[in-house]
């Protein structure tokens, strides 16, 4: 079901799915029914880790009433980590970049800041961040993480040299 709601350019798990196409892609995108059900599902699944969607515009999110009980989920089974890489490298193909950027954002927080899913802080860092599209974005996540990483010193997810200078 996954795989239908969230379809990729790549092979997932399932190596009987085929993968879309840009052509594909391109027809969903031009589809308002196509995107509206895209963005049902993407708000279901929100809802499943207990996360809601409060801005549509922007993809701004927040820990839904639920969230301490999903959330428990989110720590106890690591395979919802490979749900969300595909989740949010379907955002990016379908023309979602801002809410990629809020996703990932999300789970920075929630992983670094506020220390809810230290069992996903991995995968927020070495998937999460890099499925975010625009190179730009992607440089503020790493940033943003950098500064809440503790210790500083054993950040690896970019050369100390660049994030010293960053701005």
């Amino acid at each position: 079901l996954l795989f239908r709601l969230f379809p990729l350019r790549e092979h997932g798990m399932n190596w009987h799915a085929r993968p879309l196409t840009c052509q594909e892609i391109e027809a969903f995108k031009k589809s308002s029914d196509v995107m509206q059900r895209f963005e049902r599902a993407y708000q279901l699944m929100l809802r499943f880790y207990g996360i809601t969607l409060t801005n549509q515009k922007t993809g701004e999110l927040k820990r839904a009433e639920n969230w301490a009980e999903r959330f428990q989920n989110l720590n106890r089974f690591s395979h919802n980590n490979l749900r969300i890489t595909r989740i949010l490298k379907c955002l990016g193909e379908m023309g979602y970049e801002d809410y990629q950027v809020q996703l990932v954002k999300f789970f920075l927080t929630e992983t670094l800041v506020k220390e809810t899913l230290p069992n996903v802080k991995r995968s927020a860092l070495d998937y999460f961040l890099f499925t975010v599209r625009s190179k730009r974005k992607r440089r503020e996540l790493v940033y943003y993480a950098w500064q809440h990483f503790k210790p500083q010193s054993s950040f690896v997810w970019a050369p100390r040299d660049k994030l010293l200078k960053y701005r």
